[in-house]
Protein backbone atom coordinates (compact mmCIF):
# COMPACT_ATOMS: atom_id res chain seq x y z
CA UNK A 1 0.00 0.00 0.00
CA UNK A 2 1.46 3.35 -1.08
CA UNK A 3 1.74 6.21 1.43
CA UNK A 4 -0.20 9.38 1.00
CA UNK A 5 1.28 11.82 -1.50
CA UNK A 6 1.66 14.47 1.20
CA UNK A 7 4.08 12.18 3.09
CA UNK A 8 6.41 11.68 0.11
CA UNK A 9 9.18 14.24 0.50
CA UNK A 10 11.34 15.83 -2.15
CA UNK A 11 14.37 13.92 -0.87
CA UNK A 12 12.55 10.61 -1.37
CA UNK A 13 11.71 11.52 -4.98
CA UNK A 14 15.35 12.52 -5.55
CA UNK A 15 16.63 9.19 -4.23
CA UNK A 16 14.21 7.18 -6.37
CA UNK A 17 15.24 9.09 -9.51
CA UNK A 18 18.89 8.60 -8.57
CA UNK A 19 18.51 4.85 -8.11
CA UNK A 20 16.66 4.37 -11.42
CA UNK A 21 19.28 6.39 -13.32
CA UNK A 22 22.10 4.39 -11.70
CA UNK A 23 20.44 1.08 -12.63
CA UNK A 24 20.16 2.22 -16.25
CA UNK A 25 23.47 4.08 -16.80
CA UNK A 26 25.68 3.02 -13.91
CA UNK A 27 26.65 4.44 -10.54
CA UNK A 28 29.54 6.59 -11.79
CA UNK A 29 27.45 8.44 -14.37
CA UNK A 30 24.63 8.86 -11.80
CA UNK A 31 27.10 10.41 -9.34
CA UNK A 32 28.25 12.91 -11.97
CA UNK A 33 24.74 13.81 -13.13
CA UNK A 34 23.24 14.20 -9.65
CA UNK A 35 26.40 15.77 -8.18
CA UNK A 36 26.83 13.31 -5.35
CA UNK A 37 29.24 10.51 -4.44
CA UNK A 38 29.03 6.80 -5.26
CA UNK A 39 28.89 5.74 -1.61
CA UNK A 40 25.63 7.68 -1.25
CA UNK A 41 24.14 5.90 -4.27
CA UNK A 42 25.25 2.44 -3.11
CA UNK A 43 23.74 3.03 0.34
CA UNK A 44 20.30 3.91 -1.01
CA UNK A 45 20.42 1.10 -3.59
CA UNK A 46 20.93 -1.37 -0.75
CA UNK A 47 18.06 0.12 1.26
CA UNK A 48 15.59 0.38 -1.60
CA UNK A 49 13.17 -2.57 -1.72
CA UNK A 50 10.62 -1.13 -4.10
CA UNK A 51 8.62 0.81 -1.45
CA UNK A 52 8.58 4.47 -0.60
CA UNK A 53 9.21 3.80 3.08
CA UNK A 54 12.64 2.36 2.28
CA UNK A 55 13.64 5.78 0.93
CA UNK A 56 12.87 7.62 4.18
CA UNK A 57 15.53 8.90 6.54
CA UNK A 58 16.01 6.57 9.48
CA UNK A 59 15.92 7.82 13.04
CA UNK A 60 19.31 8.76 14.43
CA UNK A 61 18.16 8.33 17.96
CA UNK A 62 20.58 6.12 19.90
CA UNK A 63 19.30 2.73 21.01
CA UNK A 64 20.80 3.16 24.46
CA UNK A 65 21.22 6.25 26.70
CA UNK A 66 23.95 5.51 29.23
CA UNK A 67 23.32 8.80 31.09
CA UNK A 68 19.56 8.63 31.31
CA UNK A 69 17.88 8.77 34.70
CA UNK A 70 17.44 5.46 36.43
CA UNK A 71 13.99 4.29 37.61
CA UNK A 72 15.11 4.99 41.21
CA UNK A 73 16.05 8.57 40.34
CA UNK A 74 12.81 9.12 38.43
CA UNK A 75 10.86 7.83 41.41
CA UNK A 76 12.75 10.17 43.76
CA UNK A 77 12.17 13.19 41.51
CA UNK A 78 8.45 12.42 41.13
CA UNK A 79 8.04 11.96 44.87
CA UNK A 80 9.87 15.19 45.70
CA UNK A 81 7.96 17.15 43.05
CA UNK A 82 4.64 16.05 44.53
CA UNK A 83 5.81 17.29 47.92
CA UNK A 84 7.36 20.51 46.55
CA UNK A 85 5.26 21.60 43.55
CA UNK A 86 6.32 25.27 43.82
CA UNK A 87 10.03 24.79 44.59
CA UNK A 88 12.34 26.52 42.13
CA UNK A 89 15.05 24.68 40.22
CA UNK A 90 17.94 25.43 42.58
CA UNK A 91 16.00 24.68 45.77
CA UNK A 92 14.55 21.52 44.25
CA UNK A 93 18.01 20.35 43.14
CA UNK A 94 19.47 20.93 46.63
CA UNK A 95 16.65 18.93 48.22
CA UNK A 96 17.35 16.07 45.81
CA UNK A 97 21.10 16.22 46.49
CA UNK A 98 20.38 15.87 50.21
CA UNK A 99 18.61 12.60 49.39
CA UNK A 100 21.35 11.06 47.28
CA UNK A 101 20.74 12.62 43.86
CA UNK A 102 24.06 13.03 42.00
CA UNK A 103 23.13 14.59 38.66
CA UNK A 104 24.07 18.12 37.63
CA UNK A 105 21.53 20.92 37.85
CA UNK A 106 21.49 21.25 34.05
CA UNK A 107 20.69 17.54 33.71
CA UNK A 108 17.86 17.91 36.20
CA UNK A 109 16.53 20.93 34.29
CA UNK A 110 16.45 19.01 31.00
CA UNK A 111 14.65 16.10 32.64
CA UNK A 112 12.05 18.31 34.34
CA UNK A 113 11.38 20.25 31.14
CA UNK A 114 11.04 17.07 29.07
CA UNK A 115 8.69 15.46 31.58
CA UNK A 116 6.76 18.75 32.05
CA UNK A 117 7.50 18.75 35.77
CA UNK A 118 8.77 22.32 36.10
CA UNK A 119 7.71 24.27 39.18
CA UNK A 120 4.13 25.46 39.25
CA UNK A 121 4.25 29.20 39.76
CA UNK A 122 1.52 30.25 42.17
CA UNK A 123 -0.85 32.88 40.84
CA UNK A 124 -0.26 36.42 41.99
CA UNK A 125 -2.70 37.51 44.67
CA UNK A 126 -5.51 39.52 43.21
CA UNK A 127 -5.15 43.21 43.85
CA UNK A 128 -8.07 44.52 45.84
CA UNK A 129 -8.00 48.31 45.89
CA UNK A 130 -8.87 50.07 49.08
CA UNK A 131 -12.30 51.67 49.06
CA UNK A 132 -11.92 55.29 48.10
CA UNK A 133 -12.85 57.78 50.78
CA UNK A 134 -15.95 59.65 49.70
CA UNK A 135 -16.13 63.31 50.61
CA UNK A 136 -19.25 64.47 52.44
CA UNK A 137 -19.19 68.22 51.76
CA UNK A 138 -17.29 70.83 49.72
CA UNK A 139 -13.98 71.90 51.19
CA UNK A 140 -13.44 68.65 53.09
CA UNK A 141 -10.40 68.00 50.93
CA UNK A 142 -8.95 69.89 47.96
CA UNK A 143 -6.24 68.54 45.66
CA UNK A 144 -3.57 70.96 44.41
CA UNK A 145 -0.95 70.42 41.73
CA UNK A 146 1.15 72.33 39.20
CA UNK A 147 1.25 71.83 35.44
CA UNK A 148 4.04 73.01 33.15
CA UNK A 149 2.65 74.79 30.10
CA UNK A 150 3.82 72.96 26.92
CA UNK A 151 6.55 74.92 25.16
CA UNK A 152 4.88 74.33 21.80
CA UNK A 153 2.05 76.63 22.93
CA UNK A 154 4.40 79.58 23.48
CA UNK A 155 4.90 81.82 20.44
CA UNK A 156 6.43 85.22 19.62
CA UNK A 157 7.52 87.00 22.80
CA UNK A 158 6.66 83.99 24.99
CA UNK A 159 9.08 81.63 23.26
CA UNK A 160 11.80 80.39 25.59
CA UNK A 161 9.89 81.34 28.74
CA UNK A 162 8.30 79.03 31.31
CA UNK A 163 4.69 79.38 32.44
CA UNK A 164 2.92 77.32 35.08
CA UNK A 165 -0.70 76.44 35.78
CA UNK A 166 -1.62 76.00 39.44
CA UNK A 167 -4.75 73.89 39.85
CA UNK A 168 -7.02 73.16 42.83
CA UNK A 169 -9.98 70.73 42.68
CA UNK A 170 -12.57 70.19 45.37
CA UNK A 171 -13.03 66.41 45.69
CA UNK A 172 -16.72 66.66 46.56
CA UNK A 173 -18.00 68.95 43.80
CA UNK A 174 -15.09 68.74 41.30
CA UNK A 175 -15.18 72.54 41.32
CA UNK A 176 -11.85 73.79 40.05
CA UNK A 177 -9.78 76.93 40.50
CA UNK A 178 -6.75 77.61 38.30
CA UNK A 179 -4.26 80.43 38.10
CA UNK A 180 -1.28 81.26 35.91
CA UNK A 181 2.19 81.88 37.37
CA UNK A 182 5.58 82.73 35.95
CA UNK A 183 7.46 81.00 38.75
CA UNK A 184 7.24 77.54 40.26
CA UNK A 185 8.18 77.80 43.94
CA UNK A 186 6.76 77.85 47.45
CA UNK A 187 6.01 81.58 47.25
CA UNK A 188 3.78 81.04 44.20
CA UNK A 189 2.10 78.17 46.04
CA UNK A 190 1.39 80.40 49.05
CA UNK A 191 -0.05 83.16 46.84
CA UNK A 192 -2.21 80.61 45.05
CA UNK A 193 -3.49 79.35 48.41
CA UNK A 194 -4.41 82.90 49.45
CA UNK A 195 -6.44 83.37 46.29
CA UNK A 196 -8.08 79.94 46.64
CA UNK A 197 -9.24 80.66 50.19
CA UNK A 198 -10.78 83.96 49.04
CA UNK A 199 -12.75 82.55 46.10
CA UNK A 200 -13.92 79.25 47.61
CA UNK A 201 -17.32 79.86 49.24
CA UNK A 202 -16.80 77.46 52.18
CA UNK A 203 -14.05 76.84 54.76
CA UNK A 204 -11.32 74.47 53.59
CA UNK A 205 -10.44 71.66 55.98
CA UNK A 206 -7.68 69.80 54.14
CA UNK A 207 -5.35 70.37 51.18
CA UNK A 208 -3.69 67.42 49.45
CA UNK A 209 -0.50 67.80 47.40
CA UNK A 210 2.43 65.75 46.15
CA UNK A 211 5.90 66.04 47.68
CA UNK A 212 7.25 68.68 45.31
CA UNK A 213 9.57 71.34 46.67
CA UNK A 214 6.98 74.01 45.88
CA UNK A 215 4.78 72.48 48.61
CA UNK A 216 7.00 70.77 51.18
CA UNK A 217 10.55 69.95 52.25
CA UNK A 218 9.50 66.57 53.54
CA UNK A 219 12.66 64.74 52.44
CA UNK A 220 15.38 67.27 53.22
CA UNK A 221 16.39 65.45 56.41
CA UNK A 222 16.10 68.38 58.84
CA UNK A 223 13.73 68.66 61.76
CA UNK A 224 10.13 68.99 60.72
CA UNK A 225 9.28 72.07 62.78
CA UNK A 226 12.28 73.95 61.40
CA UNK A 227 11.65 72.96 57.81
CA UNK A 228 8.26 74.40 56.94
CA UNK A 229 7.91 76.00 53.54
CA UNK A 230 6.09 79.27 53.07
CA UNK A 231 3.16 77.29 51.69
CA UNK A 232 2.98 75.10 54.81
CA UNK A 233 3.26 78.10 57.10
CA UNK A 234 0.35 79.70 55.28
CA UNK A 235 -1.68 76.50 55.70
CA UNK A 236 -0.99 76.59 59.43
CA UNK A 237 -2.15 80.21 59.61
CA UNK A 238 -5.45 79.27 57.94
CA UNK A 239 -5.85 76.19 60.15
CA UNK A 240 -5.89 73.88 57.10
CA UNK A 241 -4.54 70.34 57.35
CA UNK A 242 -1.83 69.42 54.84
CA UNK A 243 -2.01 65.86 53.50
CA UNK A 244 0.91 64.66 51.36
CA UNK A 245 0.45 61.71 49.04
CA UNK A 246 2.73 58.70 48.99
CA UNK A 247 5.96 59.36 47.02
CA UNK A 248 5.95 58.35 43.34
CA UNK A 249 2.20 57.66 43.31
CA UNK A 250 0.58 60.55 41.37
CA UNK A 251 -2.62 58.48 41.04
CA UNK A 252 -3.36 59.39 44.66
CA UNK A 253 -3.86 62.92 43.37
CA UNK A 254 -5.91 61.47 40.54
CA UNK A 255 -8.61 64.12 40.18
CA UNK A 256 -6.23 66.98 39.56
CA UNK A 257 -3.93 64.81 37.41
CA UNK A 258 -6.90 63.76 35.27
CA UNK A 259 -7.99 67.36 34.88
CA UNK A 260 -4.53 68.20 33.55
CA UNK A 261 -4.87 65.49 30.90
CA UNK A 262 -8.21 66.99 29.89
CA UNK A 263 -6.54 70.41 29.69
CA UNK A 264 -4.10 69.00 27.15
CA UNK A 265 -6.99 67.77 25.00
CA UNK A 266 -9.39 70.71 25.32
CA UNK A 267 -7.13 73.71 25.85
CA UNK A 268 -3.41 73.37 25.15
CA UNK A 269 -3.91 71.34 21.94
CA UNK A 270 -5.75 74.25 20.30
CA UNK A 271 -4.35 77.41 21.92
CA UNK A 272 -1.16 79.43 21.68
CA UNK A 273 0.07 82.29 23.91
CA UNK A 274 2.25 85.23 22.89
CA UNK A 275 2.79 86.56 26.44
CA UNK A 276 2.17 85.69 30.07
CA UNK A 277 -0.76 88.08 30.26
CA UNK A 278 -2.33 86.42 27.22
CA UNK A 279 -1.89 82.97 28.79
CA UNK A 280 -3.40 84.06 32.12
CA UNK A 281 -6.45 85.61 30.42
CA UNK A 282 -7.15 82.61 28.18
CA UNK A 283 -6.71 80.17 31.08
CA UNK A 284 -9.18 82.07 33.24
CA UNK A 285 -11.82 82.14 30.50
CA UNK A 286 -11.33 78.44 29.70
CA UNK A 287 -11.77 77.36 33.29
CA UNK A 288 -14.85 79.51 33.83
CA UNK A 289 -16.62 78.60 30.59
CA UNK A 290 -15.49 75.05 29.98
CA UNK A 291 -14.40 73.03 33.01
CA UNK A 292 -16.68 74.21 35.81
CA UNK A 293 -19.68 74.17 33.45
CA UNK A 294 -18.98 70.78 31.89
CA UNK A 295 -21.35 67.91 32.95
CA UNK A 296 -19.55 64.95 34.55
CA UNK A 297 -20.71 61.37 35.01
CA UNK A 298 -19.41 61.05 38.64
CA UNK A 299 -21.64 64.02 39.47
CA UNK A 300 -24.75 62.48 37.91
CA UNK A 301 -24.17 64.52 34.74
CA UNK A 302 -24.25 67.76 36.67
CA UNK A 303 -21.63 70.47 36.35
CA UNK A 304 -19.27 71.34 39.25
CA UNK A 305 -20.95 74.73 39.54
CA UNK A 306 -24.38 73.09 39.85
CA UNK A 307 -23.23 70.66 42.56
CA UNK A 308 -21.62 73.44 44.56
CA UNK A 309 -24.69 75.66 44.11
CA UNK A 310 -27.05 72.88 45.22
CA UNK A 311 -25.03 72.27 48.38
CA UNK A 312 -24.98 75.96 49.30
CA UNK A 313 -28.75 76.12 48.93
CA UNK A 314 -29.22 73.10 51.19
CA UNK A 315 -27.23 74.49 54.14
Amino acid sequence: MYPRMASITQDMRFRLSLIKYAEKFGVSKAAVKYKTNRQYIYRWKRRYDGSWDSLRDRSRRPLHHPNQHTPQEISLISHMRRRNPNAGLVIFWVKLMQRGYSRSISGLYRFLRKQKMMAVKPANPKYVPKPYEQMLFPGQRIQIDVKFVPSICLVNQAQGQSFFQYTAIDEYSRWRFVEAFEEHNTYSSAVFLDHLVKVFPLPIQCVQTDNGSEFTKRFTGTKREENLTLFEERLRQYGIKHKKIRPFTPRHNGKVERSHRKDNERFYATHTFYSFEDFAAQLKVYNRRDYNNFPMRPLGWKTPNEVLRDYLRSV
